[in-house]
């Protein structure tokens, strides 16, 4: 099978990874953008995490006037609703999860991976996330939009999967109103979902690392 490619860390020097992180970056960026946050997060010796930090790949971007750059999917309207490629977006939400099975197949088990995305990436990660059939470890989205809520065909595997939601109240990329929607949605559909809010803006900030870290280590550590 032929898998994203991606760049690969481990949170620990030594040792054989015991979680899985997949982390998907926005549109126009690459898989190297959240490689700094490995060593920001400070997660402690007993957890050795492999994040695997995909590359999108190049596609035409109406709202880039066509032109190709690095995208999950096509977005033809930057409108409040996104108006956006569902089967691009859904073919890399498949992509996605060929990677869980992959972290599966190398020795980590679906209950200590989690799938988590920024911007673009996290509307393609909640469409993985919630689809997959096999139960994850959790599922974090920074600043983005659940493009695929009335579509999306949900697993039960995941039906209690833990979600925490970041967005800052400053972004104009992403308007927060789209975090807050999410979270709505989810909420009624009976997901465990936390939602946190930050002063910033399409970015991360300290104080947000702080909470993924702490948020990571409840789910994978035990």
């Amino acid at each position: 099978m032929e898998y994203l490619p991606a760049v690969e860390v481990k949170s620990q020097p030594g040792g054989e990874p015991n979680a899985s992180i997949i982390w998907l970056h926005g549109l126009g960026s690459n898989g190297d953008d959240f490689v700094p946050i490995v060593k920001e997060l400070r997660l402690p010796a007993p957890l050795n995490v492999r994040f695997v930090f995909p590359h999108a790949p190049v596609v035409p971007v109406t709202v880039n006037n066509g032109y190709p750059m690095p995208a999950w999917y096509d977005i033809y309207e930057l409108t409040l609703d996104r108006k956006v490629d569902e089967t691009q977006l859904r073919a890399s939400a498949q992509k996605t999860r060929d990677l869980i099975e992959r972290e599966i197949a190398r020795g980590v088990p679906s209950e200590k991976i989690i799938v988590a995305g920024f911007s673009q990436g996290g509307a393609v990660a909640y469409e993985a996330a919630l689809t997959c059939d096999k139960p994850l470890a959790g599922l974090l989205t920074l600043s983005t939009y659940f493009a695929t809520s009335s579509t999306v065909k949900a697993d039960a595997a995941n039906k209690n999967m833990p979600i925490l939601i970041q967005h800052g109240t400053q972004d104009s990329v992403v308007p927060e109103v789209l975090g807050q929607r999410a979270y709505r949605e989810l909420s009624e559909r009976g997901y465990p979902v936390n939602y946190e809010t930050y002063a910033m803006g399409h970015t991360l900030c300290v104080e947000q690392g702080d909470s993924i870290s702490r948020w990571l280590q409840a789910r994978l550590l035990g």
